[in-house]
């Protein structure tokens, strides 16, 4: 039992660490956010902005990524 809640505990923080770093490295990334097909709606009193494309490109890398780790896991 305390094996399982050590690990857990270790993987919440490497998670933890790796939102750290992209919060921190995030901004540094000029295209991060502003692809083609991103849509930035503005009006005389209000911006809209949905980064579709960003997160589709975000999505896959992440899916990729992931499954690699699970290949390799086992």
């Amino acid at each position: 039992m305390r094996a399982e809640l050590a690990k857990f505990l270790m993987i919440v923080g490497v998670v933890v660490f790796i939102i750290g770093l992209i919060v921190l490295v995030a901004p540094k990334i000029p295209w991060l956010g502003r692809l083609p097909g991103d849509l930035d709606i503005k009006g005389k009193n209000y911006r809209i902005y949905f980064p579709i494309v960003t997160c589709i490109i975000l999505s896959i890398l992440l899916t990729i990524l992931l499954n690699l780790f699970n290949l390799f896991r086992k």
